[in-house]
């Protein structure tokens, strides 16, 4: 519980006042990043997570509000496609536009960056990701952050959470940078696993789109590391 609302940083205060004027109770907070401040709650008895887009005082106020507005009738949008498709996320519980507020029912469990080392069968668990992935992009969904810590594991399941940077794109480009965060997020925090677990995510794209779309989607992610590195080399040769 908080200590009382004079006692938080002010982005957050401003969330926990609008969430007590919805009839919510703040409990923890989850995070604050660049877009939003993230708050697990109690709300009409179900355990909550509140996610409050943030004003940007940098940007034109009538630019910045209908970006923010934007943004959070996309992320609902992305999330409620991604549950009809089979994809385990959280469930959309109250969504207000105006407010750039999302409510979604919690899911007790662990980021998966944290016990990924712990699990029993963790081929089992990325092939079932990699399936996931597959289902997303063959409706046109890019997640736009796939990466181990947006990832929960719960009771023996994994649930795919933030949409918040997603879009909706058949474009083979952003589907592989999907694709590369995962990669990139298995290699920064568990180096040893990587290609063992990378190759069971692939099987389970494979399973969903086919030889084709693996292969192609493999090829895409070597040339974004290709660039990658050539930027990178590049920058170490210059001379200021």
């Amino acid at each position: 519980m908080f200590g009382g609302v004079e006692n938080l940083p002010r982005p957050v205060a401003s969330t926990w006042k609008l969430l007590a004027e919805l009839g919510a109770e703040p409990l923890k907070l989850l995070g604050i990043g660049a877009e939003a401040v993230v708050l697990r709650c109690k709300w009409m008895h179900f355990d909550a997570v509140a996610k409050h887009r943030l004003p940007k005082p940098y940007r034109d106020q009538r630019l910045d509000k209908a970006l923010r507005e934007s943004r959070t009738v996309l992320e609902a949008r992305l999330v409620g496609e991604a549950k009809k498709l089979g994809v385990p996320a959280p469930s959309l519980l109250f969504v207000d536009p105006e407010l750039c507020l999302i409510l979604f029912d919690y899911i007790p469990g662990v980021k998966l960056k944290d016990v990924l080392s712990k699990l029993e069968c963790p081929d089992a668990v990325f092939n079932r990701l990699g399936y996931y992935a597959a289902l997303l992009h063959s409706r046109g969904i890019v997640h736009g952050d796939l990466t181990t810590s947006n990832v929960i594991a719960s009771s023996g399941k994994v649930y795919l959470i933030d949409f918040g940077l997603g879009s909706f794109s058949n474009e083979l480009e952003e589907q592989g940078v999907d694709v590369h965060l995962m990669l990139r997020s298995l290699e920064s925090t568990h180096p040893s696993l990587s290609p063992t677990l990378y190759s069971a995510f692939l099987r389970g794209y494979e399973e969903v789109r086919g030889v084709a779309a693996r292969k192609a989607i493999e090829l895409k992610v070597a040339e974004i590391r290709r660039r990658g590195r050539y930027v990178s080399e590049r920058r170490k040769t210059q001379v200021f």
